[in-house]
C-alpha cells in the first residue's frame, strides 16, 4: 500500500488578494510561509519517503516544508496542477461576480455545470488528479509520499473519491491552505482515511478564519473591482469600487526592473478590512506581467508596519519618509522558525 499525504498549498497571492490564480504562477505570503513553520513541525516526525507536488511555484515552496528537513528532492507533477480558470485568470473574484454571478456560483456549488472560455472542465481536473495519485503510487510502491496540490483540484478530486457527481460536489467543504488528506492506495483502490485536516495550524494563522466566503452559501464576498482611468504597456491608473461606491483608487508604473506605486488611497470606511491588500495585488499582478523583480513605495514612517503585512522591507529614509520593497520574484524563502 502506498500512502500519500496530499497538501493544499500554503497562502498565495491570490488568497491574500482576493485575485482568481487558477495556473497563474505566483508566490507565497508571509503568512503562507509562518503556515509553512506549522506544517514542517507536523512532518517532523513522519517517514516521508518521496515528496511531488504541481510544477507551480505555490506548491513547490509548500512543499520546502517537507523535502528541504528531510533532504529529498522534489518531484514536479503537472497533472497535480489547478484547475485552467480560462478568461476568469487574474480577474479579482468581484470582478468575476459582477461579470459572470451564476457562473461563478456554479464554480463553487455546480462543478458539472462550470464552464469559461479556455478553461478545463472539472471532470477532466477529476482524471487527471486520478491519474497523478495513481502515478505517484505506480513509482513509489509500498511508500509513504507527501504531495502538494491546491485547493478547487483537490476538492473535485475528493469527490470523484468518494463517489459523487460532479453536481454533488458542490456539497464539499473547502479545504483551508496546508489542509491535509491522506490518501491510501492499493492496487486500484484508492480510500480516503481523512482529509482537510488543519489540526496543524494555529487558529491565528488560519487563511479561512480571516475570509467569508466559504461560509457563504453562495461562496461569494463583498471585493473590489476596478475601472481603468489611465492605463498603457508601462503604467495604470485604476479607480477601486465596491459595488456601486467609489472605495479607493491604485496607480504604479515601471521603472527599469522595478514597478514604482505612485497612489494607494482606500476610502476611509473601509480601513482595517483588508481591502487594501485587494489594491496592492493590482501592482503585483501588473509587475509580474511587466517582468518587473520588485514593488516599490514611499510612505510615511507611520505606515511602514501596515506594508511590511504584504512582506515590503524598508530600505531607506529620508525625514519622515519611508523608502520600501516587495521582492516578487519566484524565489524560495527560508521558512521561518
Amino acid at each position: 500500500m502506498t500512502t500519500i499525504y496530499l497538501i493544499r498549498h500554503a497562502e498565495a497571492e491570490g488568497n491574500l488578494y482576493r485575485l482568481a490564480h487558477g495556473q497563474y504562477n505566483s508566490n507565497l505570503t508571509p503568512r503562507g510561509y509562518r503556515q509553512l513553520s506549522a506544517l514542517r513541525r507536523r512532518f517532523l516526525e513522519v517517514p516521508i519517503d518521496a515528496v511531488y507536488g504541481s510544477d507551480l511555484f505555490r506548491t513547490y515552496a509548500t512543499a520546502s516544508a517537507i523535502f528541504r528537513p528531510k533532504q529529498l528532492e522534489f518531484r514536479p507533477l503537472p497533472l497535480l496542477r489547478e484547475v485552467c480558470i480560462g478568461a476568469w485568470e487574474g480577474l479579482s473574484w468581484a470582478e468575476i461576480e459582477r461579470l459572470d454571478r451564476q457562473m461563478l456560483i456554479y464554480f463553487n456549488q455546480r462543478l458539472d455545470l462550470w464552464h469559461v472560455d479556455g478553461g478545463e472542465t472539472f471532470d477532466v481536473v477529476q482524471d487527471r488528479m486520478v491519474e497523478g495519485i495513481r502515478q505517484i503510487a505506480r513509482e513509489c510502491p509500498n511508500a509513504t509520499v507527501a504531495a502538494t496540490s491546491h485547493g478547487a483540484a483537490t476538492r473535485a478530486l475528493l469527490g470523484r473519491l468518494m463517489g459523487l457527481t460532479l453536481a454533488e460536489c458542490g456539497e464539499l467543504p473547502h479545504g483551508d491552505n496546508t489542509s491535509v488528506t491522506r490518501l491510501e492506495v492499493e492496487g486500484d483502490a484508492i480510500r480516503i482515511a481523512f482529509h482537510g485536516d488543519i489540526s496543524h495550524m494555529p487558529p491565528e494563522l488560519s487563511t479561512f478564519r480571516r475570509q467569508s466566503w466559504h461560509k457563504s452559501g453562495l461562496a461569494t464576498e463583498p471585493g473590489l473591482w476596478y475601472t481603468p482611468l489611465h492605463s498603457d504597456a508601462k503604467s495604470r491608473s485604476l479607480q477601486a469600487m465596491l459595488g456601486e461606491e467609489a472605495a479607493g483608487q491604485v496607480a504604479f508604473r515601471q521603472e527599469g526592473d522595478v514597478m514604482v506605486v505612485t497612489d494607494y488611497q482606500l476610502a476611509p470606511a473601509l480601513r482595517g478590512r483588508r481591502f487594501g491588500a485587494q489594491l496592492m495585488g493590482q501592482a503585483v499582478q501588473f509587475a509580474r506581467s511587466c517582468g518587473c523583480e520588485a514593488v516599490t513605495l514611499t510612505c510615511g514612517a507611520d505606515l511602514a508596519g501596515y506594508f511590511a503585512q504584504f512582506g515590503f522591507v524598508e530600505t531607506g529614509r529620508q525625514g519622515d519618509s519611508v523608502a520600501l520593497s516587495l521582492d516578487i520574484r519566484l524565489i524560495l524563502q527560508e521558512i521561518p522558525d
